[in-house]
C-alpha cells in the first residue's frame, strides 16, 4: 500500500519540474492523479509516463488564473477520478526586473498566476473535499517569501501571500477537517530554477555556484521538493496543519 493509496490528488503545474516530480510521485505511492497545466503537451506526456508505470493519471489543459478553466478542469478530473483528498498547488512562475522596471502589468499577471491561482484551485476544489469529510492541501511558496533578493521584489511578494494563504486555509478550515500547508523551495535544478539563477546573474546578483553552496550547500533536486510534498499530503502529516516546511538545506536558516 503506497502513502497516497485510495486518495486522489489533482495537481496544478504538474507537468514538469517539481510539479512533474510531484505528478509522479503521487501516482506511485497510489493515488489517482490529475494533472492541470497549461501546457497540454507536457501534461499527457508526464500521464502516459504515469500510466506506463502502472499508474492512474490524467492530463487536462487550464490556465490556472482563469476562474472558468479551472472549474471545467476539475470537474472533468471529479468526473474522471472523483472528488479529490489532496490538492497540490504548484502552478506558478517568475519576473526578474529591477523594481523601478516593473510594470504594473506584470505586476497583476504574477499575482493572478502565483496568487488568484491558489483562490481558484482551493475555491473549486474545497466543496468536494468537505463533502467527503476532509482533505490536504499543499501549496508551493518559496524561500523567497521569508528571504529577499535583489530584482526580485513582485515575486517575493505574490510568494508572501501564498506563504499567508496556506496558513488562513488551515485556519478556517481545520475544524472541518481540511489541513493547508505550503512547501517552500530553495533553489532548485529545474527549468525555473535555472532560469532564475541565469536572470539574475544578467543582472548582477551574485548567484553563482559558489555563492549557491555558500548559502544551501548545493542545488536542489526536483524530486527532494516532491517528496516534502507528499509527507504534506499524506495521513503521515495529519496533525501538521498552516506550517511553512522549508526545502533549502538551511537557506533560510542561516
Amino acid at each position: 500500500m503506497g502513502r497516497l493509496a485510495g486518495k486522489v490528488a489533482i495537481i496544478s503545474g504538474g507537468a514538469t519540474g517539481m510539479g512533474g516530480a510531484a505528478s509522479s510521485l503521487f501516482a506511485a505511492e497510489g493515488a489517482k492523479v490529475a494533472i492541470i497545466d497549461r501546457n497540454l503537451e507536457a501534461a499527457s506526456t508526464r500521464a502516459a509516463t504515469i500510466r506506463a508505470a502502472g499508474g492512474t493519471a490524467i492530463a487536462l489543459a487550464a490556465d490556472v488564473a482563469q476562474a472558468d478553466q479551472v472549474e471545467a478542469a476539475v470537474r472533468q478530473a471529479e468526473e474522471a477520478h472523483g472528488p479529490a483528498n489532496v490538492l497540490f498547488n504548484h502552478a506558478g512562475t517568475i519576473v526578474i526586473k529591477p523594481f523601478l522596471e516593473t510594470t504594473e502589468e506584470e505586476w497583476d499577471w504574477l499575482h493572478a498566476v502565483n496568487v488568484k491561482s491558489m483562490f481558484l484551485m482551493t475555491r473549486a476544489v474545497l466543496p468536494g473535499m468537505l463533502a467527503q469529510g476532509g482533505g490536504s492541501i499543499v501549496c508551493t511558496s518559496s524561500i523567497s517569501a521569508v528571504a529577499g533578493t535583489p530584482m526580485e521584489v513582485l515575486y517575493g511578494t505574490t510568494k508572501g501571500a501564498v506563504h499567508m494563504f496556506a496558513r488562513a486555509i488551515a485556519v478556517e478550515f481545520r475544524d472541518r477537517n481540511i489541513r493547508c500547508n505550503a512547501v517552500c523551495p530553495g533553489f532548485i535544478r529545474t527549468p525555473h530554477g535555472l532560469r532564475e539563477v541565469a536572470d539574475l546573474q544578467a543582472l548582477g546578483v551574485d548567484v553563482s555556484e559558489a555563492a549557491l553552496i555558500a548559502a544551501q550547500g548545493r542545488i536542489g533536486e526536483p524530486e527532494e521538493v516532491a517528496r516534502a510534498a507528499l509527507f504534506l499530503a499524506s495521513d503521515e502529516s495529519s496533525f501538521v496543519n498552516g506550517t511553512h516546511l522549508f526545502v533549502d538545506n538551511a537557506f533560510t536558516a542561516i
